[in-house]
């Protein structure tokens, strides 16, 4: 029979366990063995084609001020938002004329946007282009509210993550960045 110690020390071993198996499907960039300098952009997306497999990277995602840094990647698939965040299909790429819009979890890498502000620089790249974008915008809307989807006049880059960052569960309303293409 096991005492009360030895107990102890299995189901804590246990749940230590259960714990690190968790984390690698939630946390899959805390455990990575490549750098994100290492990660290529899909060649396709240098020739203007528009369809990808959902997961395959695309292009890089950098908010300066808060030292972020990210690959984003093709969909918003809960297993593509596991790699980074992700490009909603059918928007435009950053740098074209309308609305590119990108996804990701509150509580992994989109976390950051809890600190930008209003004038905060996004820099993007893809592939050879860099583009600057500036925040114009931040607001909270109910999921319902697609609004912030729609095309807008010249080119605008749209971040969006559940809110609020505390929240324990699916959080019931969205944070909502979006900022205009500054300098090219």
């Amino acid at each position: 029979m096991l005492k009360r110690s030895q107990l102890s020390w299995l189901l804590a071993i246990a749940g230590a366990l259960l714990l690190a198996k968790g984390s690698f499907a939630v946390y899959p960039f805390l455990f990575s063995t490549s750098q994100a300098a290492e990660v290529s952009v899909a060649p396709s997306v240098l020739e203007g084609a528009r369809r990808f497999e959902s997961g395959t990277p695309l292009f890089r995602l950098f908010l300066p001020r808060q030292r972020a840094d990210f690959t984003v990647v093709e969909g918003t698939t809960d297993a593509a938002l596991r790699k980074g965040p992700g490009h909603l299909e059918g928007s435009p790429f950053p740098g074209e004329n309308g609305n590119a819009v990108i996804a990701g979890h509150r509580d992994t890498h989109f976390r950051v946007l809890k600190d930008v502000l209003i004038g905060d620089a996004i820099r993007v790249e893809v592939g050879e282009q860099d583009y600057t974008y500036r925040i114009v915008d931040i607001r909270v809307v109910q999921p319902t509210d697609t609004r912030v989807l729609l095309t807008q006049p010249g080119r605008t880059l749209t971040l969006i993550t559940c809110y609020p960052f505390r929240f324990l569960g699916s959080a019931p309303e969205r944070y909502i960045v979006q900022a205009r293409l500054f300098d090219n």
